[in-house]
């Protein structure tokens, strides 16, 4: 039949064709796309006990429409992500029901009764104890399954090989870790902001960091990631008295460095600080690196015997976790810097009555985490550098 767009009135019969509905009297869809790229429906029971969530990849970024296509096959990389986590960390992600790799469309669970890790930071709400602690567990687990410490050889090899996404780490290539430090139409920040704009494109030591970061983003195979982990990709809430983390929308996964990852989600994290900093609004900010990080480390550190290559031993982890955090580090600058002066920006600043203090902060930020990684070798000296900026 071929690739079709499926639209609200679709939904009932596709969901009956793939078998994942019976009565199909018995059904009400709504579509709830709010992302830049796909698009996204809830079908319903009438009495409202049973729902189901269908998402579609469409052939161009869905905010822009047909001016700017993209190949909808990034569902298959989404797809391919959720398999992977729902082998080691299966309460970590939606729960999958299908996927349909014709029109590249995944049926999923209904998470609608959690909320966007984001939008509740935004409306000022804190983390809670379990949140950060909970992604750097996801991170751990994901990315040790994935690795050459947690894959067979042969295994890992065909991973990476199904794994390629050329146009989607090219859009990260370029967004993230180009685009910010030279002229380009996709760039565009706050007049107050005109001044660190072009500081930074002509900042030679801060460029030649993002280089060697986006070098080692290009080649560094050390792990299939989410590819695109931030606050807006984390729903939470309670469900039966129990604290809920869902991690979702991993579509620009791929086979990269393990800590861009925990860089992304770093950068969320710090920014949000930064919002609430200029609300007179902090509450436990400070300590979800720290969480994160501990998790993560406890995490791999727990993994850590059932690797496949006993060759590794003890001191090697040591060494090894030691460059992943100050990949990490520098992934978060990149992040924080691109979401001020490149493209898609942060609404936990664009939405401020005045953004440009608390942006002003973040990009300084931002290029310490850059430039001086190496020498930020724990939590501690990242606090310091947060708390030493005027």
């Amino acid at each position: 039949m071929g690739y079709r767009i499926l639209e609200t009135d679709d939904i009932p019969a596709y969901l009956g064709e793939r078998g994942h509905w019976e009565d199909l009297a018995d059904i009400r869809v709504r579509e709830v796309s709010d992302g830049n790229m796909n698009r996204v429906f809830l079908a319903s029971s009438a009495d409202g006990t049973r729902s189901l969530a269908v998402k579609q990849a469409l052939p161009w970024v869905r905010v822009a429409g047909p001016s700017w296509p993209m190949n909808p096959d990034r569902a298959d990389a989404e797809a391919r992500a959720y398999e992977q986590v729902a082998k080691v960390a299966p309460d970590k992600i939606p729960a999958v029901h299908g996927y349909d790799p014709e029109n590249y469309a995944l049926v999923m669970e209904d998470m609608s009764d959690l909320e966007v890790l984001r939008t509740l930071l935004n409306e000022g709400a804190a983390y809670g104890p379990h949140t950060s602690a909970r992604i750097g567990e996801f991170v751990a687990q994901f990315s040790f399954a994935t690795s050459d410490f947690g894959m067979p050889s042969a295994e890992r090899k065909a991973l990476i090989a199904a794994s390629v996404s050329p146009e989607l780490c090219k859009i990260t290539e370029d967004v993230v870790l180009s685009e910010p430090y030279v002229e380009h139409e996709h760039n565009h920040w706050h007049p107050g902001l005109d001044d660190l704009a072009a500081a930074f494109r002509a900042d030679s030591r801060l460029r030649t960091e993002v280089a060697d970061l986006r070098h080692t983003f290009m080649t560094g195979a050390q792990a299939l990631l989410h590819g695109d982990l931030h606050t807006g990709s984390v729903m939470v809430g309670r469900r039966e008295g129990v604290p809920v983390v869902r991690v979702f929308d991993p579509e620009f996964s791929f086979v990269g460095p393990i800590g861009y990852d925990l860089g992304l989600y770093w950068a969320n994290v710090l920014v949000s600080e930064e919002r609430a900093r200029a609300l007179g609004a902090l509450s436990d900010h400070a300590d979800q690196l720290r969480l994160s990080w501990e998790a993560f480390e406890a995490e791999f550190r727990r993994l850590w015997p059932a690797r496949v290559d006993d060759f590794f031993d003890d001191a090697y982890l040591d060494r090894f976790l030691r460059r992943l955090w100050t990949d990490a580090v520098g992934y978060a600058g990149t992040e924080i810097v691109r979401r001020i002066i490149g493209f898609a920006h942060l609404t936990d600043l664009t939405t401020l009555p005045d953004p440009v203090p608390a942006s002003r902060r973040a990009l300084l930020l931002g290029r310490e985490l850059i430039v001086r990684r190496a020498e930020l070798t724990d939590v501690e000296a990242v606090r310091a550098v947060v708390e030493s900026l005027g």
